[in-house]
């Protein structure tokens, strides 16, 4: 028998409940790996703020997630069973779209073996050298454009995505000011991260504290809502916007912008960006992130919750900041799995 947890209900406007999942145990027996298929068994996958979106019934860049379907998660799994003329063996190490399940048969086609490169270690591949990094990356290099001598702004600094935005803002030479909700996270940004500036944006005085930064050239924003508004006040002329999240807004009613005509006097722009687009240039960011890893001007920090059935508490802690790096949950122990 297997264990898997299920999309139960929507949560609507609102914040995930004890309704939204439930779990339910199935067989191993049904799950059979066909042609160019593999039974793997799941180790970790990764939580993110993407996954409240793909509750909700509405259009988007992927279908939502199905009533009683598998929740998704991208996950890093060891094969336990290879079909016909799949290309992985028993023992591999491989990442995909395992969903929040303690096994799952998945396509070659959608199936990536995991390599370490010198300074890594197999979890990079749901962080920093999955597409947390390639998102940070991206977002970064084509949408806000960072210079050398710019003032770059990353909300939700002390995430998965926002702490590698400001660790490249800094190695492409930008003054980087970080964004967290924890003085005890703003002192991580400065003294690991290596951020300039750490402000906590629930002091009382944020708004002071941020406008004597001075003006924004470049702004990665995960959270939208007021922080969106309140940078938009501070644009330089033509400051660039990349809007990967807005996780302020994901449980609630999206009050809107005030500030947006700064836009239009500032000749700034504002664009979304979904790292799927990219994938044709995977390997440019990999292989950038891989180098800092390696030579060890790239940190990161893993939030581990050990246990399958702990998924869909541990997931509301994107949104209240209750973790600082990358969230995953542990489904199984250490593996011998070839690397």
């Amino acid at each position: 028998m297997y264990r898997r947890i299920v999309l139960n209900e929507r949560p609507g406007s609102g914040p995930i409940n004890d309704k939204t999942f439930r779990q339910e145990t199935e067989s191993l027996d049904t799950l059979v790996p066909g042609k160019e298929e593999t039974l793997v068994k799941v180790l970790y996958f990764s939580l993110d703020p993407a996954m409240r979106g793909w509750l909700n019934d509405s259009r988007s860049y992927v279908p939502p997630v199905q009533i009683s379907e598998t929740m998704r998660a991208h996950g890093l799994a060891q094969v336990v069973k290879a079909g016909e003329g799949s290309k992985f063996k028993v023992g591999d190490l491989v990442s995909g779209m395992t969903g929040w399940s303690e096994y799952r048969i998945l396509a070659d086609k959608d199936t990536q073996n995991v390599s370490v490169p010198p300074g890594a270690e197999p979890l990079d591949a749901l962080n920093n050298l999955g597409f947390p990094g390639l998102t940070a990356y991206f977002g970064l290099k084509d949408i806000c454009q960072v210079k050398q001598g710019e003032t770059l702004v990353v909300s939700g600094a002390a995430g998965a995505v926002g702490s590698l935005a400001c660790q490249l803002g800094k190695r492409w030479g930008a003054r980087v000011v970080a964004f967290a909700g924890t003085d005890e996270k703003c002192d991580w940004l400065v003294k690991e991260i290596g951020v300039d500036v750490a402000l906590n944006y629930k002091s009382p005085s944020f708004a002071k504290d941020f406008r004597e930064v001075g003006l924004v050239n470049a702004y990665f924003d995960n959270v939208g809502g007021e922080i969106l508004d309140l940078v938009l006040t501070r644009l330089a002329q033509g400051a660039r916007i990349a809007l990967c999240g807005a996780i302020s807004d994901y449980n609630g009613v999206n009050k809107g912008l005030r500030n947006y005509l700064s836009l239009i006097s500032m000749r700034a722009k504002i664009e979304g960006f979904i790292v799927f687009d990219y994938a044709k240039r995977y390997s440019e960011g990999l292989e950038e992130i891989a180098r800092g890893l390696g030579d060890g001007s790239i940190k990161r920090k893993f939030h581990i919750v050990e246990g399958l059935e702990n998924a869909p508490t541990a997931l509301p802690l994107l949104f209240s900041g209750g973790n600082t790096g990358k969230l995953v949950i542990k489904v199984a122990g250490e593996t011998n799995a070839r690397l």
